[in-house]
């Protein structure tokens, strides 16, 4: 019975993690007609991807009403990237708040508060009709991340505590991130094209009602003295000046940094440099979920036959960013930009794949094993260069260049690789200080240890 809702507990949070991450992405092939509406066009705009965006547009545009002031370009493009980059703005502000919070309640109830207000703003989304209630909808939606995507990890974390049950767990979470970022945009594209601006929205909302119901179902608020004696969690700030936790972050931080700078520039470059068809734009990122999936498999398997290497993987990962981000700017078509592309997502998988199940493994060590804040900081690393990404990566390219910015986030990785090398020890720390090892020589002493101590027989 633990076994099998565990289980159903990591179904909940994958379908957390891909609602979280469509929603980010299935507004990009519907943006260039409220850019229409903005120049008082009515509704007219072509296809074209915005900054923060590789989808093509859609039709019933007589949806938008032609509600907004006309805009220069250039307030225009400031206003496109700040609505993109909202989002992971306000997540990066709530994060060291959510974890802490996650820390002494529990991560059950975060999570099913992160579900109802990620509902809330997927259901503003499909009335918006202005920039305002875009902008308060991409806000809402980086609160509620703030508390689902944190505490749906640590969840993971918490239930699945041996490895390698751990890291398979978190890599089935890392494959519906990737998926729910890859597909949204033709997803969003085909049910706005053939059914109304609504309804994709519509359709992610009940999806994300129906998985808060099934949490509530699973875990009830109040239904389970489990976390009457929880242990206090490490807090936030002692985590982050942990000097193998923040070398983590870093490598985090540093290799999303690729992905979140060519999302909103990479198709703009391939319509200039290439000619790129709409099409080609739109199917930019498609073909990279596979190296993806294949590099979460691959990593969980060699993390389950040598897990004393799990820097290597993340370091491998790092050189692999890199000497992909390199190579973007020497294509000259479609086909070969696939290629990089591929790579960095592999590299990006093995990175993540690799590191994830690491923090929680150095706070078990190290700390006190209650997961909220040290996946707060791994939010948080991810959200810095999802909030730099659509303000700054088209100023980097104006002024610098496309290839300048591809050969400086490249050469960041490879530099960057060589730290992991801090973490080859990681695995030889004993657990002589931690929550859990003192619970297995002491023995229970309320009923959050007991329930850990009949977990672990399990």
């Amino acid at each position: 019975e633990a076994r099998r809702q565990r289980r159903l507990l990591l179904l909940v949070v994958c379908v957390a993690l891909l609602l979280d991450n469509m929603l980010y992405m299935v507004i990009v092939p519907i943006i260039p007609d409220y850019i229409a509406a903005m120049r008082g066009g009515g509704g007219t705009a072509g296809p074209s991807a915005p900054a923060g965006g590789n989808g093509s547009g859609g039709g019933n545009r007589s949806l938008l009403p032609a509600r907004y002031p006309p805009a220069s370009g250039g307030n225009e493009d400031v206003q496109i990237g700040v609505l993109f980059a909202s989002k992971a703005i306000l997540q990066l502000l709530v994060n060291p708040l959510s974890g802490t919070l996650i820390d002494r309640v529990g991560y059950e109830a975060p999570l099913l508060a992160g579900l109802g207000v990620l509902f809330l703003s997927t259901a503003t989304f499909a009335f918006a009709e202005n920039y305002a209630t875009l902008f308060a909808a991409r806000s809402l939606q980086g609160l509620g991340s703030a508390f689902a995507d944190t505490a749906g990890i640590a969840l993971i974390a918490d239930r699945y505590a041996e490895e390698p049950a751990r890291s398979r767990a978190l890599g089935t979470a890392l494959a519906c991130i990737s998926f729910g970022s890859l597909a949204a945009p033709p997803f969003g594209g085909v049910l706005y094209e053939f059914a109304g601006k609504r309804v994709p929205f519509l359709v992610l909302a009940c999806v994300c009602l129906l998985d808060g119901l099934l949490l509530l179902v699973l875990a009830p608020p109040g239904g389970t003295g489990a976390r009457a004696n929880m242990p206090v969690g490490t807090p936030i700030h002692r985590l982050m000046i942990d000097p193998y936790i923040a070398v983590v972050a870093g490598a985090l931080a540093t290799c999303n940094i690729p992905l979140a700078f060519l999302e909103p520039t990479i198709a703009n470059w391939m319509k200039d440099s290439m000619g790129a068809s709409e099409w080609e734009v739109g199917l930019t990122w498609l073909p990279a979920f596979f190296p993806h999936v294949l590099g979460v498999y691959v990593t969980v398997r060699l993390a389950a036959a040598y897990p004393h290497l799990q820097w290597f993987y993340g370091a491998l990962g790092m050189a692999i960013i890199g000497a992909s981000s390199c190579l973007v700017p020497a294509c000259r078509n479609f086909g070969q930009v696939i290629i990089p592309l591929c790579g960095i997502c592999f590299g990006i998988a093995l990175v993540d794949t690799a590191l994830l199940p690491t923090l929680a493994f150095l706070v078990d060590v190290r700390h006190v094993s209650v997961y909220g804040s040290v996946y707060a900081i791994a939010d948080i690393s991810y959200s810095v260069a999802y909030a730099l990404g659509p303000i700054v990566a088209g100023q980097i390219v104006h002024t610098m260049g496309f290839a300048q910015l591809n050969l400086g986030m490249g050469l960041a990785n490879v530099l960057y690789a060589p730290v992991l090398l801090l973490l080859k020890n990681v695995c030889q720390m004993k657990p002589s200080h931690s929550e859990r090892n003192i619970l297995l020589e002491e023995g229970p002493k309320g009923l959050y240890d007991t329930i850990k101590m009949e977990e672990r027989k399990g």
